[in-house]
């Protein structure tokens, strides 16, 4: 038994759910008429209530005691300190300086890491204004209005996202695409109604060497050289990137390249340079806002006891569920079309960095780490999957989100979204079981979710909501001993790919790979 599971803190809170496993979350309604405020916080525009929940104080009391026997305070001082907690790589998670607008220095090993981030922004705003103002030319003099970003993972999920969610504040002029998938269909599809003279591609990848990422960027510079001419490229491709030096190597030229750093990891890159296509397409003072969205978390976060801290109280909620009443999955869905794209990039952030099985003293562990987070948007999701939420045998815990505005507000559809994702809320919690008599119309409830409700889906709500994800992860894998900021889980499929691609073109059929893998192999040559 590993010291985790052996620890006081972890054996009470099996003993609590024992304890309470009958206990409805209408029960603890009814027995504190002021539950509603208690579990409820306000982060500037943004409420959340998590009153929906199998909680009570005793219960809360106990999953505090867990974090702090995992030193969680300490954990969070030094994250902001710039301690090397990324400890399989040896290096800080600093992606906090990328939004951090105060105006103190940060500095590590003699390096004001806060001016050099700031060096970067100024780049990004002067490269997004010019592109805003049609100053930005091809190289044949047509002005620039279409921006590709080529990336994937968090490199291409997070400014994606983003870009759709704050799309009201979008510049109309421009023509923003992505394009991530290795399939050739995904980079046809993108390209195929854009004049190559007004486009420019911005190649995301912190390695550079990704090989997804590698290989359209291959492809887009061969587009502009077919269209332009052979050293079109050199005025139409940008880089991203950690590792500058391979980008030039590429033959992007060095007044191309937008640096961000080692100790960034990609799904919490949107921020850094990475989100430069953001920038571009919402301008700079409402990237700035973007920005301060996640400053207010970061500062919440890092001052505020964890009893009353709201990333702490979503982690430990979340490890109360998975860690003790088995619920294995989790459930994001976004009341705005805006969002569709959250529960994706939030699926990589979650799933990517706290998806270990080994915990810091390299040892196997024995409880479970992070569950399967998926969802999708409101009022779809309804009518697509709601119907085990609410009468299935898995229990999946909640998080609806929602605003009370939108930028082209009809106050019948308003009302009539937020009435849904209230009445779902309510519904999961409370159930129905009274005057039916037909069991296949009774909710038991007893189903727990959070709100989190904003006035309306701003740049600032929105890093306020992915900040607070971002440090409920953080949390999570503190308490759960593993490393949140590497993915080696990733390379074994990536070192696969290559080995298999080296059969797919051979030109013999004698394949030295698992049975079903060469009869896979040899049934493709054929056809």
């Amino acid at each position: 038994m590993s010291q985790l599971i052996d620890s006081n803190a972890w054996q009470n809170l099996i003993n609590l759910q024992d304890k309470y496993q009958k206990t409805s979350i209408k029960d603890l309604f009814d027995n504190d008429p002021d539950r509603a405020n208690r579990y409820s916080f306000q982060l500037d525009d943004l409420m959340i209530d998590l009153s929906k929940n199998l909680i009570n104080q005793e219960i809360v009391d106990n999953l505090i005691k867990l974090a702090e026997s995992a030193n969680l305070s300490q954990s969070i001082e030094s994250f902001f300190k710039g301690d090397k907690l990324n400890y399989t790589e040896n290096r800080p998670a600093l992606h906090f300086l990328l939004r951090d607008l105060s105006q103190s220095p940060f500095i590590l090993d003699g390096l004001d890491l806060k001016l050099k981030v700031n060096q970067v922004l100024d780049r990004m705003k002067d490269f997004s204004q010019k592109i805003n103002q049609s100053e930005l030319f091809g190289c044949s003099g047509k002005v620039i209005k279409n921006i590709v970003n080529i990336g994937i993972g968090g490199s291409d999920l997070g400014p994606e996202s983003v870009y759709l969610a704050l799309s009201d504040y979008a510049n109309p002029r421009l023509v923003i695409r992505f394009i991530s998938n290795i399939d050739y269909d995904n980079f046809y599809t993108v390209l195929k109604d854009l004049d190559p003279a007004e486009t420019i591609f911005l190649i995301s990848s912190k390695t550079f060497s990704t090989d997804e990422t590698i290989a359209n960027a291959l492809s887009a510079k061969a587009w502009l050289s077919q269209a332009l001419g052979p050293d079109s490229f050199k005025d139409h491709l940008f880089a991203i990137t950690a590792n500058p030096d391979q980008a030039h190597q590429f033959g992007i030229s060095t007044d191309h390249i937008f640096e961000f750093w080692d100790w960034v990891g990609g799904r919490y890159s949107v921020c850094s340079a990475i989100g430069l296509i953001i920038m571009i397409s919402i301008g700079w003072s409402n990237f700035h806002e973007f920005l301060t969205g996640f400053y207010q978390v970061d500062q919440h976060f890092k001052t505020t006891p964890l009893v009353t801290n709201v990333p702490v109280l979503l982690a430990l909620i979340s490890i109360w569920y998975h860690n003790f009443w088995n619920y294995r999955t989790e459930a994001i869905i976004p009341y705005s079309y805006h969002l569709s794209l959250l529960p994706a990039y939030l699926q990589q952030a979650v799933m990517e960095s706290n998806g270990k099985n080994v915990n810091k003293n390299g040892q196997v562990v024995d409880y479970l780490t992070s569950p399967v987070v998926w969802g999708q948007s409101g009022t779809n999701a309804q009518h697509a999957f709601f119907q085990l939420y609410h009468q299935g045998t898995e229990i999946v815990p909640v998080d609806f989100i929602g605003f009370m505005s939108s930028t082209y507000d009809d106050s019948k559809h308003r009302s009539k979204l937020l009435a849904n994702m209230l009445a779902q809320a309510q519904a999961l919690a409370f159930g129905r079981t009274d005057q039916v008599t037909d069991m296949n119309r009774q909710f038991f409830g007893n189903r727990p979710s959070n709100i989190f409700l904003a006035k309306s889906l701003s740049p600032k709500a929105l890093g306020q909501i992915i900040g607070l994800y971002e440090a409920k992860i953080f949390c999570q894998g503190i308490i759960w001993q593993i490393n949140s900021f590497d993915q080696y889980g990733v390379e074994l499929g990536k070192v696969l790919a290559g080995q298999i691609e080296n059969g797919l073109n051979a030109s013999n059929h004698h394949f030295d790979f698992d049975s079903s893998t060469n009869l896979l192999l040899n049934y493709i040559q054929k056809k």
